[in-house]
């Protein structure tokens, strides 16, 4: 990626959105990273079976190991393929929230040839409700994204913010607007999936608890 100067794309305008869609696919595939929008906050993308690439996105971001970046899926059958245990709590959460601002933590299949830093053998799983980005995802396959942001600085929610922060460690920006939405609720399954613990909320966001416990009732933990 040396010597090549990043530039931000406008998924508004079709050509553009063709041009750099194409470009991004082969950015990940080289192991670089790429800028995309969610239907959060901007993210920041590299191939989650590519070690060094998340490496890459852990030291553009200046994390550590031990703050695993989530993976997002461009449908539910990746859900079986990545996940070892899908409760039926959890197909609920995802009938109802999916696409859409909830990441739900998972045991991982144990035969995944990845290394997506200290998950304690455990998987962050999300679809995102931007068409943009699922459709990258069809072709991409699994993306391990993070907040487009360097760690304690708040997160982007255009592409513009994303570039002022990370420059030139990405290769491709894909622009789709400013996004108004909170970052995804994050809840943890894991307890659930193993022995029908009920599902912990660790991360308020977008989607409330409410809506949770209206799709969970007794299976939510108490706050």
């Amino acid at each position: 990626m040396a010597g090549v100067m990043a530039r931000i794309y406008d998924c508004s305008d079709p050509a553009d959105l063709l041009t750099g869609s194409r470009l991004a696919r082969a950015a990940l595939g080289r192991g670089e990273l790429v800028v995309l929008p969610t239907d959060t906050v901007y993210g920041v993308a590299a191939d989650a079976f590519n070690p060094a690439a998340v490496q890459r996105l852990l030291d553009a971001k200046g994390r550590g190991r031990t703050s695993p970046p989530p993976v997002l899926i461009a449908d539910v059958t990746a859900l079986d393929a990545l996940a070892s245990t899908v409760p039926d709590a959890v197909r609920s959460l995802a009938d109802a929230f999916w696409p859409g601002a909830l990441t739900i933590i998972l045991p991982a299949q144990p035969s995944l040839a990845w290394d997506l830093g200290e998950t304690n053998g455990t998987v962050a799983l999300r679809i995102p409700a931007s068409e943009v980005t699922r459709e990258l995802l069809a072709e991409t396959g699994p993306l391990a994204v993070s907040s487009a942001n360097l760690t304690g600085q708040p997160a982007a929610r255009n592409a513009a913010e994303a570039a002022e922060q990370l420059g030139d460690s990405i290769t491709i920006y894909l622009d789709a607007g400013t996004t108004e939405s909170d970052a995804s609720t994050i809840v943890d399954a894991t307890g659930n999936a193993e022995s029908g613990a009920p599902i912990r909320i660790v991360r308020q966001g977008a989607v409330t608890e409410a809506q949770l416990r209206a799709v969970l009732a007794d299976q939510l933990a108490a706050s």
